[in-house]
C-alpha cells in the first residue's frame, strides 16, 4: 500500500468578494517536492480562474494520459519493443450526466510512438494498449470512458 498526499492552498486577497462570488480561484497545489499553480476550469468561472495555471479537470486527464503512458512503457518493454518517444494529444469532454451532475464522462488518448527496431503488428500494440489501460492505476481508479486511438508518428 502507498500513501499519496497533496496540500490545496488557496488564499482570498484583499478587495475581493467572496459572499458575492468576486474572487479568484488561483491556488497551489503542491507534493512533496514541488508546486504547480492551479486554479478553476475558465469554462466554469469564467474571469475568476487564473491564467498560466492548470484545472482539476486538465489535471486528470493529465493524470489518466500519464498513468497509461507509463504502464504502456513498461509493457512494451517486458515485450521486447524499444520505444523512443511516446507523445499523447489526450482530450475529455465534460458534460452532463445522465443523474444531472457535471462530470468528465470521456478520456481519449491519442499516442503518437516512435520504435527503434521491429514496430508492434497492430494485434501486438492493441494487446499492449488493452494491457496497459488494464494495470494503470489512475484508470482502475476512475468510471470515465477511456479510449485509445494510437497515432501513427510524423516521419522524421
Amino acid at each position: 500500500m502507498a500513501t499519496f498526499r497533496a496540500t490545496i492552498d488557496w488564499s482570498l486577497k484583499a478587495g475581493e468578494d467572496f459572499a458575492n462570488g468576486r474572487y479568484g480561484r488561483g491556488h497551489t497545489v503542491s507534493f512533496a517536492e514541488h508546486a504547480v499553480p492551479a486554479t478553476a476550469s475558465p469554462h466554469v468561472v469564467g474571469k475568476w480562474a487564473q491564467k498560466g495555471s492548470v484545472d482539476p479537470e486538465e489535471m486528470l486527464v493529465a493524470s489518466i494520459s500519464d498513468c497509461h503512458m507509463l504502464t504502456f512503457l513498461h509493457r512494451a518493454r517486458l515485450a521486447g519493443f524499444v520505444v523512443t518517444r511516446y507523445r499523447d494529444a489526450a482530450e475529455g469532454v465534460m458534460e452532463k450526466t445522465a443523474e444531472g451532475r457535471m462530470a468528465v464522462t470521456r478520456v481519449a488518448l491519442h499516442p503518437e510512438i516512435v520504435y527503434e527496431g521491429r514496430r508492434p503488428t497492430p494485434a501486438e500494440r492493441d494487446r499492449l494498449h488493452h494491457e496497459a489501460h488494464e494495470e494503470c492505476f489512475i484508470a482502475n481508479s476512475v468510471k470515465t470512458q477511456i479510449t485509445v486511438e494510437e497515432v501513427e508518428p510524423a516521419e522524421a
